[in-house]
């Protein structure tokens, strides 16, 4: 039987407690049957963005960690929603390179 993974830190590791299942590793628990709230991300002019939804950067942004700049008009496609992180978007962006974006920079293509 597969578990879903924990919906506070995505570990894999969870177990089920009765009606309940647990995650060992932040201690959240919680009941699969009741409804989740689904999360949502929008875009600087209020679209709903989705996992594949192509997206541009309307502002320059500086790379941390990094010498890198993105340049305004940089087009990435977003390959996962990170719920309650400061950067919600995982892209790729053209030219192979993989970062977290956060969502107020982009403009859905």
């Amino acid at each position: 039987m597969s578990l879903p993974p924990c919906p506070n830190c995505q570990s894999e590791y969870v177990y089920q407690d009765q009606h309940d299942l647990v995650c060992p590793e932040c201690a959240y628990e919680w009941n699969p049957s009741e409804v989740e709230e689904v999360f949502t991300v929008n875009d600087v002019n209020g679209k709903q963005l989705e996992q594949g939804d192509k997206v541009t950067l309307i502002k320059d942004l500086k790379v941390k960690g990094s010498s890198l700049n993105l340049k305004i008009g940089t087009k990435a496609v977003i390959k996962r929603i990170n719920e309650g992180k400061d950067h919600q978007l995982d892209c790729k962006v053209d030219g192979g390179s993989e970062i977290l974006i956060t969502a107020k920079y982009v403009k859905k293509a």
